[in-house]
């Protein structure tokens, strides 16, 4: 029962009770990760879990990336219409959008579809899924694995590069904390210092 009153405390100072949200959840047995669960509300508070039953990541995304997935979900109809293609592909994944404001509330669920917008906003979700999990990497490494590290600011590094890191903020204080660190070797104190400036410049300029 505490573990529930915890879960409940952090969604809900996480998110805007009153805000509308969307979410995302994907159950693949065999995929890494097998399960996620995603939900954001309009104001771009995020949580995301990979168990049922577990304590959630929280974290702000960019204003810019939430316009874009509520202006997905506007174009999505806020699932009132199915989504799912019903073509005979391989399976992967069952997905399911979910869109609550108010009253209201409607879900879509989906093997394969083959609405643009679908894709494009299952990707959005992707790419908050990739970003926490290299998030995960990284605090593990810190804390356990000094060598790994720099590969652990690597995959960061590419993220961002790819334009696929997502909630930039929650990076900077352990990319700080690296470049800081005389315990770590010096090619991951330098990436680090670098990302983190490179992070940093990102977040100024979206608010421009």
């Amino acid at each position: 029962m505490k573990r529930l009153v915890l879960f409940a405390v952090i969604t809900g100072f996480a998110l805007g009770a009153d805000l509308p949200r969307v979410s995302y959840t994907k159950i693949f047995p065999g995929s890494e990760p097998a399960y996620m669960a995603i939900t954001m509300d309009k104001g771009g508070a995020v949580t995301y879990k990979e168990a049922k039953d577990e304590e959630p990541e929280t974290f702000k995304l960019e204003a810019d990336a939430v316009q874009a997935i509520f202006d997905l979900v506007d174009k999505l109809d806020h699932f009132k219409r199915p989504l799912e293609s019903g073509l005979k592909v391989a399976k992967t994944g069952d997905k399911t959008f979910r869109w609550e404001n108010g009253a209201e509330s409607n879900e879509a669920k989906f093997n394969y579809s083959l609405d643009e917008n679908a894709k494009v906003l299952q990707d959005w979700f992707e790419r908050i899924s990739e970003s926490e999990r290299a998030l995960m990497v990284l605090r593990r490494a810190i804390r356990f694995d000094k060598l790994g590290v720099n590969d652990a600011v690597l995959r960061v590094d590419t993220a961002f590069f790819q334009k696929r890191l997502v909630g930039r903020e929650q990076f900077v204080p352990l990319l700080d904390r690296i470049a800081k660190n005389e315990s770590f070797v010096n090619l991951a104190r330098d990436r680090a210092a670098r990302l983190a400036d490179a992070l940093r410049a990102a977040g100024k300029a979206a608010l421009e």
